[in-house]
């Protein structure tokens, strides 16, 4: 198995386990992930997720370049059943690096080393980054003259300032962590082995809310990204209303009332 699951207090943990290839993604790794990604959005008793990579050294090095980008070009004929599966669907590979899968629950990436070209990409799509203080970023596919097509040339520039993106996405050269929290693409850094820990106490955190109120926020803020200002409010009644006729609607003030801890059931 390419990945390592661990299910705590309704936290999912994903381990991208291949350190002897810097935990890059094969055939193999595409159709684990799309597999957990699809289980983490459909089980209702997974309230938070975390991703990592194996080691100290990196986080993830995007694409395998020996065994899934050869695929794609045509300069290696599939062998195993994953390599049929992915060659004959090119979206499930867009789907494991999540540019078009649709997560609508936390995910924070516990970024242990190197996030590089779709190891980059995949952290378009999480929420909270906690890094250590030795991890780089950066899209090396144009020196390798491919194209970082994990969403880089869209969701980027939403997440750095213009030029920074810029620099990245046509140099190629890595940013490193200091860097990276300076510009606010990460929320913390830490030493490498403090990094899932303190990715575990924000999830923590998270799975202890609300979730229905959680993924409603989620959900939110990114269908209200970009749009004028009149129209997202408009937009947002859409997703608060619901939450605010749940059970766990009833149940949060009530416990507060009480001086208890919640339980909510995501009813």
């Amino acid at each position: 198995m390419s990945l390592k699951i661990d299910i705590t207090n309704h936290i999912l943990t994903i381990t991208l386990n291949r350190p002897e290839a810097r935990n890059a993604v094969d055939p193999e790794t595409v159709l684990e992930l799309v597999d957990i990604w699809t289980r983490y959005r459909d089980d209702r008793e997974l309230r938070c997720a975390i991703l990592t990579g194996a080691g100290d050294k990196t986080f993830c090095s995007g694409a395998d370049l020996a065994k899934l980008i050869p695929l794609f070009t045509g300069a290696r004929k599939p062998e195993t059943d994953a390599d049929k599966a992915v060659a004959q669907n090119g979206m499930l590979a867009q789907q494991a690096f999540l540019r078009d899968f649709e997560l609508n629950k936390p995910l924070i990436a516990a970024i242990n080393g190197d996030a590089i070209a779709g190891g980059m990409e995949l952290l378009y799509s999480t929420d909270i980054r906690i890094a250590s203080n030795k991890a780089r970023f950066g899209l090396q596919e144009v020196k390798w003259a491919i194209f970082p097509m994990g969403g880089s040339t869209v969701r980027l520039p939403r997440q750095l300032p213009f030029a920074k993106t810029m620099e990245l996405l046509l140099t190629g050269e890595l940013m490193n962590a200091e860097e990276a929290w300076r510009l606010g693409f990460v929320n913390a850094l830490c030493e490498p082995s403090q990094v899932l820990e303190k990715a575990r106490a924000v999830a923590e955190t998270i799975a202890k809310n609300g979730p229905l109120a959680v993924s409603a926020v989620k959900r939110s803020v990114l269908a209200n990204f970009g749009r004028p200002i009149s129209e997202g409010l408009a937009k947002e009644l859409e997703f608060g209303i619901p939450v605010f006729l749940s059970k766990d609607a009833q149940e949060g003030p009530r416990a507060f009332k009480e001086k208890r801890e919640p339980v909510f059931r995501g009813e």
